[in-house]
């Protein structure tokens, strides 16, 4: 009795892990400055909706910047997908640089590109 008890209380735990550990890995927006930032600069690497957000790069002040969108639902849902936005094209990055400066990282809010705004979180203010 004991050991079919262990059993169904290591599936537990283990079931458990695969729910709690992506949620914990989620950053959110703490890792970033509270004020709002922005820069320009040319796509280096397109917008991609793989993984958990939605990623694109772009090159300024000469530096390879890297960019996290919303979750890639959200961000298509805001007009942003795949191959919209050339290599090469000049965009406006409007969101919150990482804390390190160190790091050329930005959550991004909003991105605008040949008069289009694509804003992937319209309820953040």
């Amino acid at each position: 009795m004991k050991s079919r008890f262990s059993i169904y209380a290591s599936v537990l735990v283990l079931a458990l892990s695969f729910w709690v550990v992506p949620a914990l890995a989620h950053h959110g927006w703490a890792g970033n400055l509270d004020e709002e930032f922005q820069i320009s600069g040319t796509v280096e690497s397109p917008v991609s909706l793989a993984g958990p957000h939605a990623t694109m790069k772009i090159r300024a002040d000469g530096h390879v910047w890297d960019l996290t969108l919303a979750p890639p639902a959200r961000t298509a849902d805001a007009g942003l997908k795949e191959g919209i936005i050339p290599v090469g094209a000049m965009v406006t990055i409007h969101g919150h640089r990482n804390r390190d400066p160190k790091r050329y990282e930005v959550k991004t809010e909003r991105v605008i590109w040949n008069g289009r705004t694509f804003n992937v979180y319209p309820d953040r203010k």
